[in-house]
């Protein structure tokens, strides 16, 4: 049985191993982006974009996981966690520092 993680810190790595191939990551910024349009235009119009926040963060990323990187997601197990990770991802990829993070985890790009 694998160990359950207790603390953010154990967590982090953890989380950038399991989205270690490239591709995965980058599903995971297509459906992280719309999740801020899609937000955008809910709090402009209302109405059923609501829907579409949780449905293009959560497609992209599980699609992911199922498609490209082949492992279950870490949300299914440690939902507060990955959801805050995939968003510290995210702005680390977006502002350029996301590449010593992988590293340390031992994700090679």
């Amino acid at each position: 049985m694998a160990r359950t993680i207790t603390r953010y810190a154990d967590f982090w790595p953890y989380y950038l191993r399991e989205h270690a191939k490239p591709e995965t990551r980058r599903l995971h910024y297509v459906g992280t982006s719309l999740t801020f349009v899609f937000l955008g235009l809910a709090l402009i119009w209302g109405g059923w974009w609501w829907l579409l926040v949780p449905l293009a963060g959560y497609g992209f990323a599980w699609g992911a996981h199922f498609g490209v990187e082949k492992n279950r997601p870490a949300t299914f197990t440690y939902p507060l966690w990955s959801l805050w990770s995939d968003y510290r991802m995210f702005f680390l990829w977006v502002s350029g520092r996301l590449g010593p993070h992988l590293a340390r985890a031992g994700v090679h790009e």
